[in-house]
């Protein structure tokens, strides 16, 4: 087995808490009938979807999402309706994103996410320290800009080349278990922690640091 030099982390449910109930929960308050049905907690459908995957812009979403709810949505109810999937922000996973950095370590995040996620994350409130999501990695590959969305190989292929890394020196991490067998297939190596479980420990016995 090859050295790990690249680690690619998943955002929700690895280095943020998640919560799939609160996010339903603030879609039906804005007016989604039976929320839970267009939501996931892990790979997005419908014009979901299409916006994770860049097929449709934070405005065309915008836009339908108001055709299925029956009135004009406005953009700052769609922020708060997908912000409502952030729990909270661990201190300790952060910390061990800038300590494997300082170590060396190539460490990029790997994200089905959206621009109404990444508004906040890539705010200087991501990590209440004035911080954003950015400052923690080399380098974000997010769906919706990559045009494609875990547990697609293009989406992998995309990180690989952009960290000029192999898959033999590359360990993701993600909670979901269609991307982590996704990435396995492909020879990457893995850590699939379960949602918003702690991974540092798991991580550092791997990596052989303290």
């Amino acid at each position: 087995m090859k050295k790990i030099t690249n680690i690619a982390f998943d955002l929700g449910g690895v280095v943020i808490a998640l919560s799939y109930k609160q996010a339903v929960k603030r879609f039906e308050e804005i007016g989604l009938a039976n929320a839970s049905q267009h939501l996931d907690a892990f790979c997005q459908r419908g014009i979901f979807g299409d916006l994770e995957s860049g097929t449709i812009s934070a405005e065309e979403f915008r836009v339908e999402l108001g055709k299925i709810i029956g009135r004009d949505v406005k953009y700052e109810e769609c922020l708060y309706a997908w912000q409502g999937y952030v729990e909270n922000v661990p201190q300790k996973n952060l910390q061990m994103l800038l300590k494997l950095r300082k170590l060396g370590y190539k460490v990029c995040l790997l994200s089905n996410t959206n621009p109404y996620m990444m508004q906040w994350a890539l705010s200087n409130e991501f990590d209440g320290k004035g911080h954003s999501v950015d400052y923690y990695f080399d380098h974000l590959y997010l769906s919706y800009q990559c045009k494609q969305m875990k547990p697609s190989a293009e989406i992998f292929h995309i990180m690989l080349n952009g960290q000029k890394s192999c898959v033999e020196e590359t360990l993701f991490i993600d909670d979901g278990k269609k991307n982590i067998e996704a990435a396995s297939k492909m020879g990457i190596q893995t850590l699939c922690p379960e949602n918003n479980a702690d991974w540092t420990e798991p991580l550092a016995k791997i990596l052989e640091i303290d």
